[in-house]
């Protein structure tokens, strides 16, 4: 069970590398920012499935962090780029 879980962890990774060259090449700001929302999800996951495979709770716990990280990282950029406000 937990090979399985390992090889999910990879597949996972390695989507998070695509994502990751979406980061970099985004046509735009909001396209870079999806990519990145992305990334820190695919990065819950690899953490999550991790834990559970390793059996070391401290790693859910980062996974968590993570996932609070990456909604205040959402909620600053949309509130940063939100049309019609002074800049």
């Amino acid at each position: 069970m937990s090979a399985w879980l390992a090889a999910g962890a990879a597949a996972i990774v390695a989507s998070l590398v695509v994502a990751l060259a979406r980061v970099g090449v985004g046509p735009t700001p909001f396209d870079r920012m999806l990519a990145a929302q992305i990334v820190g999800s695919g990065g819950v996951a690899v953490l999550a499935l991790l834990a559970f495979v390793l059996e070391t709770p401290a790693l859910l716990d980062a996974a968590l962090a993570l996932a609070l990280l990456a909604a205040v990282a959402a909620v600053a950029f949309v509130r940063r780029a939100r049309p019609g406000r002074a800049r």
